[in-house]
């Protein structure tokens, strides 16, 4: 049966990138392993530096010079993360790509009359470089990085500030995420929550509590739907209906 996807109309969805929209952890994990080389350190297997994005590229940086069994970076951490800034908007899109089905899922809710906006811990910069790299930037009304709002999530403004970029209401606003910060970020605001299943986190996606955790793009207008009826009926009734995740 098809999903009566009516209920979008006015709602605002509101996506984290890395490792929600795209898998950037490739030139990500490139990036920072290329700067350890350049600081005589070894390079970490792809695998475990993967779970560490999401937290922006300093903490990135901290973990993987921790990693590597070197000391903190201390004050040579803004002459580290210029140099990792300038390599990894050189190399941005050399493997990044969009999720499966993402396009179209996303073409679909804004059919159906959603905003839809990025609320990212990346800088807004280099959000707009990838995406633009990617013919993404076209599906949003706005992307918000951590520079462009109060505080990075997981604090509510910066998902509060996302939205209202898009001429959004945070009451009728979904956080699509993969990783604590947006699970902190959209329970602190009072938004649903949607986690896929495929990202970047060191605590599995199903233990950070989301409304509902999808494994596919094909799921998300449906979960969306299904979401945003199932708090309107909160709403109306003060009471939480048992539906079954997607």
């Amino acid at each position: 049966m098809t999903a009566d996807l009516s209920a979008l109309a006015g709602a605002t969805i509101a996506f984290d990138l890395d490792g929600t929209l795209v898998e950037s952890a490739p030139d990500l994990v490139g990036t920072l392993n290329w700067l350890l080389a350049a600081e005589g350190l070894a390079p970490l297997p792809y695998a475990d530096a993967r779970q560490f994005i999401g937290k922006g590229a300093r903490w990135l940086i901290e973990r993987g010079f921790a990693e590597a069994g070197a000391a903190p970076p201390g004050d040579r951490m803004p002459l580290l993360f210029e140099r990792f800034i300038a390599h990894y908007h050189a190399h941005i899109a050399d493997e990044s790509h969009p999720y499966p089905g993402m396009v179209e899922a996303l073409e679909t809710l804004r059919a159906h009359g959603a905003r839809l906006c990025v609320c990212t811990n990346k800088l807004t910069g280099l959000s707009l470089s990838l995406l633009d790299a990617l013919d993404l930037t076209r599906l949003f009304d706005s992307v918000t990085g951590a520079d462009a709002a109060p505080a990075p999530k997981p604090d509510r403004r910066h998902l509060e500030a996302a939205v209202a970029a898009a001429g959004g209401d945070i009451a009728r606003t979904i956080m699509v995420g993969d990783a604590a910060p947006d699970a902190g970020a959209a329970r602190a605001a009072g938004a649903g929550l949607i986690l896929v299943s495929f990202g970047y986190t060191e605590i599995p996606a199903h233990e950070l509590g989301p409304d509902i955790l999808i494994d596919h793009y094909d799921a998300l207008p449906a979960a969306c739907v299904d979401l945003l009826v199932r708090r309107r009926m909160v709403d109306a009734t003060g009471i939480e209906p048992v539906t079954p995740s997607v």
